[in-house]
């Protein structure tokens, strides 16, 4: 696939650049054909350990992908109104739901656009959101068995580190 008009090339290793100029270290990367991912641990303010991939499309876009909580099992009308609610709130983020029927948290960036800056603050406003909407998400990370607690200092790594 050609990259799309008007778009400047972005590579894996520019990526590999940018993650390592923000402090930041992949637990995992896959390639597969011509897409490259990176898998993120991230700590927030109040969000612990929000698990982000990264996967980039050199012809398209670089991708901020988040499972944002466990599948939902409650009254799914109530979650995905508070879902839709949040999308209209946030302009530069949007939620979804998977097929696995997990909330997921996405940013697009495109090629044309990605660089370090672009891909730090994408990957900051993923920690705001998760921070900012944490008190309302609680019952569902619970309810999945995950852990709605913050990282002690000895766990937390990243940019959630606080002294």
């Amino acid at each position: 696939m050609s990259p799309a008009p008007g778009a400047s090339a972005c590579a894996p290793a520019d990526v590999e650049a940018w993650l390592g100029e923000l402090g930041l270290a992949p637990t995992e990367r896959a390639d597969r054909e011509s897409i490259t991912s990176w898998d993120l641990v991230l700590d927030g303010r109040r969000r612990a350990r929000l698990r982000i991939t990264l996967i980039l499309d050199p012809s398209l876009a670089l991708i901020c992908w988040a499972h944002y909580a466990p599948p939902i099992n409650d009254s799914f009308r109530v979650s995905y109104l508070k879902l839709l609610r949040w999308n209209d709130d946030l302009p530069f983020v949007k939620f979804s739901i998977g097929e696995d029927e997990r909330p997921l948290l996405v940013a697009e960036i495109p090629v044309a656009q990605a660089s370090r800056d672009s891909l730090g603050l994408a990957l900051a406003r993923h920690l705001a959101v998760a921070d900012r909407y944490h008190a309302d998400s609680v019952g569902w990370l619970k309810a999945g068995g995950w852990s709605p607690d913050p990282s002690s200092p000895s766990q937390a790594a990243g940019p959630g580190v606080r002294p």
